[in-house]
């Protein structure tokens, strides 16, 4: 076994980790939740583990980056179904393998899904039940960011949406059937235009494979005819954008985030909705690279409007998730802009956005859920001075909240650096209206420092603790990440500038 066949087998493991840890759990009774929660945080760790050694050994420079082969590494390729009447020599395949985006966005999730487990660790109800789906929805995050075949990585796609409906409806609160339902019914709708996409390229292309760089050399050599891309671009990137909160499609994200149980809201604001922005990048600029030119002017517009307009949604609410939810949109909002550039430096602040918002966004719901377990409220005009009480709650919401605007040494700033230069470079209209809603997101997150931290302290709460020991260790993981892509750029750009100027169509 060489080298980088054995580097395969590395994210065969990781995608394979998730679904172990559901076949114990499956075994394990119900009432033993202690043992749920130790195996549990176990593959946890090894998941975490492996994602940093994924991202951590990715090569972005050397022989082992082959322009050729689109940046891929660490693949792993097992024939699934060939040679039939329909499908040709290429087939189905699971085909698994890794790019400096996507190597990324694994980090991402093996962070994200360490810390949601820590913060479970409460968690009483039905515990065994509850790890079983989440590890369902972490196992379709994996395989969708390490899928290289159509067919594969839309059912991953898909075993990440699905468990998202039980999750909620069951471990959520206030209004959690509705909320469930709304989020279920929007990306399933979603999903379809994708399944149409995919068909249709399959038929056009007649290669008889899903394989993905198979169908992106047929995009990029005219197999895949300009008219047909520009006709299907906007199936591929309306459905993915549905699950990356494109405007006027996010409605289900702040009322999914405000239901969600703690954990489900860190996965699904962190990394769940950048399944979608992902899916733009791998089956609209990879795959109808003549469909991004044409419509990507649209989608600057959808994701400028996102932007301002969830940053003054957020402005207006008083519950923290709304807060966090309408945020998320506006975040999301940037990463679209970055995408729509459709230049290197844009591109690349775009799914360096991607991480950023993830660690920043899963910390803000960890914050929010330590203060609800306890108030059982998350109205802002209820709090007042509670950082007599909370000090190192407030201290870690005020990083988050920092690097939510920006901040410089906060992953924040990083990244929305990027993005304004690249968004500046080719539509210097969007680019301004980027940096007013990085104004407004400086006012929502005073406004609610100003009502919640400080002022007169409200007694109610004077029985308040501070974060628990599982709590601090997830929320400085996450923090911990936010400070090294605030102050060490060159790891996380280096990986993502190498790919993305190999994609179809890039600008410098």
């Amino acid at each position: 076994m060489t080298f980088d066949e054995a580097q395969g087998y590395v994210v065969l493991a990781t995608l394979i980790a998730p679904l172990a840890a559901m076949l114990i759990l499956f075994f394990v009774p119900g009432e033993q939740k202690t043992a749920v929660r130790y195996i549990s945080l176990f593959f946890a760790t090894l998941m975490l583990g492996a994602s940093v050694y994924i991202f951590v050994a990715y090569q972005f420079e050397g022989p082992a980056f082959s322009v050729e082969g689109h940046g891929i590494q660490m693949e792993f390729k097992r024939a699934w179904v060939e040679n039939t009447a329909f499908l040709g020599p290429g087939g189905i395949t699971l085909r698994l393998g890794v790019d400096g985006i996507s190597a990324l966005l694994v980090l991402l999730t093996g962070v994200v899904a360490f810390a949601g487990t820590l913060v479970s660790w409460k968690l009483d109800y039905r515990t065994k039940d509850f790890f079983l789906l989440f590890w369902m929805l972490v196992a379709g995050v994996y395989g969708t960011f390490f899928s290289l075949d159509l067919f594969f990585w839309f059912f991953f796609y898909e075993l990440a949406v699905v468990p998202l409906y039980l999750l909620i409806g069951v471990w959520g609160s206030t209004r959690k059937e509705y909320g469930a339902m709304k989020l279920t019914l929007m990306l399933v709708g979603g999903s379809a235009l994708v399944w149409i996409g995919i068909f249709a390229v399959f038929n056009e292309a007649g290669l008889g494979t899903f394989d993905m760089p198979t169908l992106w050399a047929a995009g990029a050599n005219g197999t895949l005819s300009p008219e047909f891309q520009k006709t299907f671009f906007p199936f591929m990137v309306i459905g993915c954008g549905v699950l990356a909160a494109l405007w006027p499609l996010h409605t289900w994200s702040p009322d999914g985030h405000m239901s969600a149980p703690t954990a489900v809201s860190m996965v699904h604001a962190g990394v769940l909705m950048k399944l979608g922005a992902f899916g733009i990048i791998r089956l609209g600029i990879q795959l109808m690279p003549d469909g991004a030119d044409y419509w990507m002017p649209a989608l600057m517009v959808l994701g400028t409007v996102g932007a301002v307009y969830g940053a003054v949604a957020a402005l207006t609410q008083r519950d923290f998730k709304l807060i966090s939810g309408y945020s998320s949109v506006s975040h999301m909002g940037y990463v679209l802009m970055g995408l729509a550039t459709m230049n290197s430096i844009g591109i690349t602040g775009a799914v360096l956005q991607m991480f950023s918002h993830g660690v920043m966004t899963a910390l803000v719901f960890l914050l929010i859920g330590a203060l609800y377990d306890q108030a059982h409220t998350r109205d802002l005009k209820d709090f007042g001075g509670i950082g007599k009480v909370m000090p190192m709650w407030v201290v870690f919401y005020s990083i988050a909240g920092l690097a939510n605007v920006g901040l410089p040494a906060l992953s924040g700033f990083t990244a929305e650096f990027h993005i304004f230069v690249g968004t500046f470079k080719t539509y210097p209209l969007f680019g301004g209206l980027a940096i007013f809603a990085a104004a407004l997101a400086a006012a929502y997150m005073l406004r609610m420092f100003a009502i919640v931290f400080f002022g007169p302290f409200n007694p109610r709460w004077s029985s308040l603790k501070d974060m628990t020991p599982h709590e601090y260790m997830a929320g400085a993981l996450l923090i911990g990440s936010m400070v090294v892509m605030g102050v060490w750029w060159a790891p996380f750009t280096d990986r993502v500038a190498a790919t993305v100027t190999l994609l179809p169509g890039m600008t410098s």
